[in-house]
């Protein structure tokens, strides 16, 4: 039935454990375009239902590869700076007016970006980068990079959790019928958080028209 819901992802992770976490996790913070959050979702929602994995494993695991990626990717934008980030970032998905997104934020909401941006995608990919590249201080981003690493692992692992131990529980058609309304609920989310991430692309091409150059 688990496998049936998550795929090859869920097989991955039953394969290399919590070291296929930390790694997509990483990977992503370092700006890389990868299904971070999802490997934590599947990962909790593997451990519930199988208990093979230890919840506190799965936060510590993803925890770790947030703050660590996040910390490479700030060191990457330090060292290259934001021209180089423009002109070669779309070769990794990040495109001009993400950047700009980035920047917007920045101006506007300084390192409370570092952690918010964990709970949003196109954020989450860009923060540290942009954090490096804008020269923000690096305790001020670790603070900041830390703290919304361990909010947004235990928040989001919790949850999944929760939902894992219970969906074995469950068999027969209602269980089927669960199923489809858990892809279903899964699907809606993806779309309504998609929502907040338009609407703050809108609002940074108004208050930053024209071409994103390096400041």
């Amino acid at each position: 039935m688990l496998e049936f819901i998550l795929g090859d992802l869920s097989h991955l992770i039953a394969t290399h454990g919590l070291w296929i976490v930390a790694l997509v996790i990483g990977l992503e913070s370092m700006g890389l375009p990868l299904p971070g959050e999802t490997c934590l979702v599947t990962a909790a929602i593997y451990a519930g239902a199988t208990g093979n994995l230890h919840l506190a494993s799965v936060i510590a695991a993803a925890m770790a590869g947030a703050v660590i990626g996040d910390s490479v990717g700030f060191w990457i934008g330090r060292s290259v700076g934001q021209r180089t980030l423009i002109r070669h970032g779309p070769r990794v998905g990040i495109t001009p007016e993400k950047i700009k997104l980035g920047r917007y934020l920045f101006l506007r909401h300084g390192g409370k970006v570092v952690f918010l941006g964990r709970f949003v995608a196109v954020l989450r990919v860009l923060a540290a980068l942009l954090a490096g590249a804008n020269r923000m201080t690096w305790p001020r981003f670790f603070l900041f990079n830390a703290t919304g690493g361990f909010v947004w692992a235990t928040v989001f692992a919790c949850g999944a959790y929760f939902f894992g131990s219970r969906i074995e529980t469950v068999t027969g058609p209602v269980g089927i019928v669960l199923m489809v309304l858990a892809a279903a609920g899964l699907v809606w989310l993806t779309v309504l958080l998609r929502g907040p991430e338009a609407r703050l692309l809108e609002e940074a091409e108004r208050a930053l028209p024209g071409p994103v150059s390096p400041t």
